[in-house]
């Protein structure tokens, strides 16, 4: 039997499971995620905020899309990606304003991605918690095709936010400015996340 076949016999199945524990926890789990990227400005040393990457192409040489991004603009990048969800899927939502990736500094960012997450938070716990339909489609983007609610919805914004904390993590040691060992380590704590968040119980607990 194929891999192919293996998905294809019990789609209903893992879809149902997926949707129950998603249901109660998905609002949750993107709020822990976004502390996570409050940590990581909470202990950024500020001299590699707007530090330019070392991959970055020298100021007015071929300037465009391929350029490499400092943190600061990784970070104002993530919040205006979290606000364009949040206006293409639940636009009845209050948006957040953008960040201008030229100016913002880490404490605007903290405030901004603060205020995405919440957003977000609130979008999924529609999406996904039974909120009367009125998010029944996740539009990513404006070019991309809808998907209709589900797992695969927070999955796809997790891995956005992972993508780039990622690079984060990486320019912070290429720049020389590496990130204590609680903190690198810290970051995997759920639980702890989860307690700093205010949730009760821990991940897993329906509490």
């Amino acid at each position: 039997m194929t891999t192919r076949q293996v998905i294809n016999r019990q789609p209903k199945v893992h879809t149902q499971l997926g949707r129950a524990a998603v249901q109660n926890f998905a609002a949750r789990i993107f709020l822990a995620d976004d502390r996570i990227n409050q940590i990581l400005i909470e202990h950024l040393d500020p001299a590699a905020w707007s530090t330019r990457p070392p991959t970055a192409k020298p100021p007015g040489k071929n300037p465009g899309k391929n350029n490499a991004r400092t943190i600061a603009a990784i970070f104002t990048h993530m919040h205006n990606v979290r606000c364009k969800w949040v206006r293409l899927t639940a636009p009845h939502l209050k948006i957040p304003t953008q960040l201008n990736r030229a100016h913002c500094t880490p404490q605007q960012a903290s405030a901004g991605l603060a205020e995405s997450a919440a957003r977000c938070a609130e979008m999924l716990a529609e999406a996904l918690g039974g909120g009367g339909g009125r998010v029944e489609r996740f539009r990513r983007d404006g070019w991309a095709r809808p998907w209709p609610v589900g797992p695969e919805m927070l999955c796809y914004m997790l891995s956005h936010e992972a993508h780039h904390r990622g690079q984060v993590c990486m320019l912070v040691h290429q720049l020389g400015f590496p990130l204590p060992t609680e903190v690198a380590s810290g970051i995997w704590n759920w639980e702890k996340l989860w307690k700093e968040c205010g949730f009760a119980g821990g991940p897993g607990y329906d509490s």
